[in-house]
């Protein structure tokens, strides 16, 4: 049988950044940037930005190891760790206010991990407080934490709720018994529902689920019946991820082999069921793996034309700094970038010396900020215009020749230097952006760099 959807899946199904950042992680070049130059950046934007912030916090523990998570995480039980981390972050937060020209207004803080819960609801009331004590907070500020149900109490959602949080994710991943014990999760709907309520009677404004696709012995019938869990408590807004099996980068997704995961033909059919029963329940597809219902800003920006995208995923916030605080996380200043140490030791250290815990980093080109801007328009509004700022005759003849084999097969439509992304071309956006990404064109990596696009 010749199923052309198949044949695409097939085609398409090949290693392919997923343009949280440009250029993503593996194109950077840290030679280009040292610690002064990044300061500068930061003031710069920081400047033009007219002092509006946002803040990520990578908290790393984890009392289990689930073993489908990719993220840097630390697995303890020792909940001694929690102080001198917390110290050491807010040293560096300390670092950061010193070198800002006056005084920020922070538009958004997002707790992620590792199990942000974790750590005690006094230590994270501290921790928020000794953020936002010599900051302004935004009026229209949206604070939001990563949840493990299983590692979440009440006393979480309520301190969160008194120091500003006013959204929330769960991860939930799928509810079949099967899947929960091969990615080593064992977590009931009652309890996540729990925590949902929770939410709710703390006035949290937004409530998002996050699900995978894809996962080790997971079935379509699998992602109907999680669906359907879901659709009990009905959330605001559902993150449908693909799974990333990179087992290069994270040696616990070995407990598996690929023989145990979901073709991608099968993986196709278990996204499209999936997306068929959440627009079905009212929720409206948003960018390439996210859904919203109609009330909710996720929704809104993207009808008005204010998504934006960065590496904490899909926002609303257009804000152009973005300060990583703690291991391994990634700040943005839109000219540059700049990525903490990856083990907490390392980062502790550094802290404890009074110096930027700088590990990885880069300054955009030109080119770059270009070619950035272009993906961000595919990646948020399903459009962009290949103009005269695009630099390079071989790289526009590459490119366009990529995008004419994308129209052939209906996932753009090509009108002059205009791109469009159809329908059915949006389950292939990480394709379609791959085809105007220069530093791909130029370097070529893709063997045990990127997951596979579908």
């Amino acid at each position: 049988m010749n199923d052309p959807i198949l044949n695409l899946l097939h085609k398409y199904d090949v290693p392919t950044p997923r343009y949280t950042s440009y250029p993503t992680v593996p194109y950077w070049d840290f030679s280009t940037i040292n610690e002064a130059g990044w300061k500068q950046t930061v003031v710069d934007t920081f400047n033009t930005e007219n002092g509006e912030i946002c803040i990520y916090i990578h908290l790393p523990f984890c009392e289990n190891m689930c073993t489908f998570c990719a993220c840097n995480k630390r697995i303890t039980v020792n909940h001694a760790v929690e102080d001198p981390y917390l110290q050491a972050v807010l040293t560096e937060w300390r670092m950061y206010r010193e070198l800002l020209p006056s005084v920020p207004v922070i538009k958004e803080i997002h707790l992620g991990g590792g199990t942000p819960t974790f750590f005690s609801p006094e230590n994270l009331g501290l921790l928020i407080n000794g953020i936002t004590k010599d900051a302004l907070v935004s009026d229209h500020h949206e604070f939001s934490v990563e949840v493990h149900p299983n590692y979440t109490t009440e006393a979480h959602i309520q301190q969160l709720a008194l120091v500003g949080f006013n959204r929330i994710s769960l991860g939930v991943q799928d509810f079949d018994p099967t899947v929960q014990f091969v990615i080593n999760r064992i977590q009931s709907f009652e309890k996540t529902k729990e925590v949902v309520d929770w939410a709710r009677k703390y006035q949290y404004k937004s409530i998002n689920i996050d699900l995978i696709y894809g996962l080790p012995h997971q079935t379509i019938g699998s992602v109907e019946h999680t669906i359907g869990q879901i659709k009990k408590f009905m959330p605001d807004r559902i993150a449908f991820y693909s799974y990333a099996h990179v087992p290069w980068k994270s040696k616990v997704q070995r407990r598996y082999t690929e023989a145990d995961l979901p073709k991608a033909s099968e993986k196709w059919l278990m996204y499209h069921r999936g997306k068929e029963l959440l627009e079905q329940a009212g929720f409206k597809s948003i960018g390439m793996d996210h859904f919203a219902l109609k009330g909710d800003k996720l929704f809104v920006a993207a009808e008005t034309g204010n998504l934006h995208r960065n590496f904490m995923g899909y926002t609303t916030t257009q804000s152009k700094l973005i300060i990583g605080l703690g291991v391994s996380s990634i700040s943005d200043a839109w000219n540059a970038f700049a990525q903490n140490e990856k083990e907490v030791e390392a980062y502790e250290e550094k802290i404890s010396m009074g110096l930027f815990p700088l590990v990885n980093g880069h300054l955009l080109s030109r080119e770059d900020v270009i070619i950035r801007k272009k993906i961000l328009e595919l990646m948020c509004e399903n459009r962009t215009i290949m103009d005269q700022e695009i630099p390079g005759a071989d790289f526009i003849n590459h490119a366009f020749s990529k995008l004419t084999e994308l129209e052939a097969d209906g996932l753009v439509v090509l009108n002059g230097k205009s791109i469009e992304v159809t329908s059915k071309g949006m389950l292939f956006i990480r394709n379609i952006s791959a085809a105007i990404d220069l530093q791909l064109w130029r370097k070529q990596m893709n063997t045990n760099t990127f997951s596979r696009a579908i």
